[in-house]
This record gives C-alpha cells, sequence and structure tokens, in this order.
C-alpha cells in the first residue's frame, strides 16, 4: 500500500485533483468529508462542539450550522485550536479504519486539507500539493463558492502559506492551468504513483 497525502490552500483545486486521481484507481479518504460525518447530529463529536461553542452553532434541523461556526473559528486562533482538538483525534481514527480496510497494493489518497499546518507530512510515503496562486484561489472562492472577499481572505490567511506547502511537497501539481492540462498531469501523477505502489 503506498500512502498519499494530498494537500492545497482553499480554493487550488484539490477536490478536482482528487476526483481525477480516483478516476485513475486511487482509493480516496476525505478528511473533511470525514469532519462533516463525526460531527453528523446524534454524534459525540457533534456534543463536544455544542459544549465548547454552545447550541447557536446548531441549525434548526440539529444539525452543525458550519457557516455560523466558521465564523467563530477563523477568525480567532484559539477557537479554532479547540475545534481542531475536537475534530482532529475524531477524523484520525476513522481514516485509520478506511485505510485498515483497503486492498494491500492500493494506492490510498488522503485528502487533508491541513496537512502542513498540522505537521502531518511524515504519516504519509509521498506528499502531493496542489498549487495555486492567491489570485486564483481568491477568484474561485468569491465566484464559484459564493465567499465575500473578506470571508475569502480570512481562510486563506488562517492556512499555511503556498511557500510552506511547497516546502513538504514530494510532488507538486499546478493548478494554474486548464482542465485538460491539470488531467494530463494527474496521469502523469498516477503512473509515478503506480509504479511506486508496486514497488513498496
Amino acid at each position: 500500500m503506498l500512502k498519499v497525502g494530498l494537500t492545497g490552500g482553499i480554493g487550488a483545486g484539490k477536490s478536482e485533483v482528487s476526483r481525477l486521481l480516483v478516476a485513475c484507481g486511487a482509493v480516496l479518504i476525505d478528511a473533511d468529508r470525514i469532519a462533516r460525518e463525526v460531527v453528523a447530529p446524534g454524534t459525540p463529536g457533534l456534543a463536544a462542539v455544542v459544549e465548547a461553542f454552545g447550541a447557536e452553532v446548531l441549525a434548526a434541523d440539529g444539525s452543525l450550522d458550519r457557516p455560523k461556526l466558521g465564523s467563530i473559528v477563523f477568525a480567532d486562533p484559539e477557537k479554532l485550536a479547540v475545534l481542531n482538538g475536537i475534530v482532529h483525534p475524531l477524523v484520525g481514527a476513522r481514516s485509520r479504519e478506511l485505510e485498515e480496510a483497503a486492498p494491500e497494493d492500493a494506492v490510498v489518497v488522503h485528502d487533508v486539507p491541513l496537512l502542513t499546518e498540522n505537521g502531518l507530512a511524515g504519516l504519509y510515503d509521498v506528499v502531493i500539493v496542489v498549487d495555486a496562486d492567491p489570485g486564483t484561489q481568491l477568484d474561485r472562492l468569491v465566484r464559484l463558492r459564493g465567499m465575500t472577499e473578506d470571508d475569502a481572505r480570512a481562510r486563506m490567511a488562517a492556512q499555511a502559506t503556498r511557500e510552506e506547502r511547497r516546502k513538504i511537497a514530494d510532488i507538486v501539481i499546478d493548478n494554474d492551468v486548464p482542465l485538460p492540462d491539470l488531467q494530463a498531469r494527474v496521469r502523469e501523477v498516477w503512473a509515478d504513483l503506480a509504479r511506486r505502489a508496486r514497488t513498496e
């Protein structure tokens, strides 16, 4: 099994790269999706978040109001650390379960947005960083995700810098390119990963 850590700044296009890798044959473990699962209604994770931040972070249906929680934690590093302290251990445990269930010869891609920030590079055989110009990231967040420019800049500022991410990368995928170029680059990277998996 080859364990790959996939990361990139918000709006860099990491989700598109992970989709392309899955199409090539990768087993994807998506930390964001798991992070949503572990704070679903009725979970101990959600109870812990409500205990830490109050019932105002709940939507009317009892689910987590993610935009509301985001507006609280992304402006306050201490509160963000509290939230991460609740969610990250739960995500880590579920990720390990999913990895153990993958075939022995699999290329397992862990999509981890905060891989750099949390010093997790050492957990993976290969780290891939999806890289885009900050101007591109900002444009995508405002135009495609409907964020205000201030919100988008705050989210970007809460993450590692482009330079910090590139420093831990074994492979960099430039996503300031047209989709056909990105698809071709991901196919190249997949060939490399498949080769490494065979020799692991």
